[in-house]
């Protein structure tokens, strides 16, 4: 069986573990948001993509967050379909893995082009006419604070691990 092909038939797996590590995932990076340990919001981020009225922007980024973890979670899906033969601990090897490449992928490119893609997010190099913009991550996101980088590829390991270890129980053989 093809990794599509298992991916498809266990979609209530991948389904119900990729909400499950998105809300582990959002709860640790909210959680250092409000500890005061980064100011990074990614579900606030992602809302201001729609609106930029502040309240509606979270209640938005929420949603975009949530379906954005399932579309990752059949990604995720794919690609521990492919190591299906290795049993469960192996599988929650490549759940980290993945999860450590796409919070390396994140810190790197994606918060390096945001300011690019991103109507409300203000470059670096916009000067004064970004004023009422949201604020640039910066190179890997350290205008968020220090530990923004480590909390991100924390937090993206930690969904991989989850949805390694609980899509990995429903396609270990």
């Amino acid at each position: 069986m093809t990794a599509l092909e298992l991916a498809l038939n266990n979609w209530p797996a991948w389904a119900l573990w990729g909400l499950i590590a998105s809300v582990g995932m959002a709860t640790l990076m909210e959680g250092a948001q409000l500890g005061g340990i980064s100011r990074m919001s990614l579900p606030f981020l992602f809302g201001t993509f729609v609106t930029d009225d502040r309240r509606r922007a979270i209640i938005a980024g929420y949603v975009a967050y949530l379906l954005g973890g399932w579309i990752f979670a059949f990604l995720y899906a794919l690609i521990l379909g492919s190591f299906a033969g290795l049993g469960l601990w192996s599988l929650t090897g490549v759940g980290l893995l993945t999860g450590l490449a796409h919070g390396a992928f994140l810190i790197t490119v994606f918060m390096s082009t945001l300011p690019y893609v991103h109507p409300r997010v203000a470059s670096d190099y916009g000067g004064m006419n970004d004023l009422g913009l949201v604020e640039p991550p910066g190179a890997f996101g350290l205008n968020y604070g220090r530990a923004t980088p480590i909390i991100t590829v924390a937090a993206q390991t930690l969904y991989g691990i989850v949805l390694g270890l609980g899509y990995g129980l429903a396609i270990a053989s």
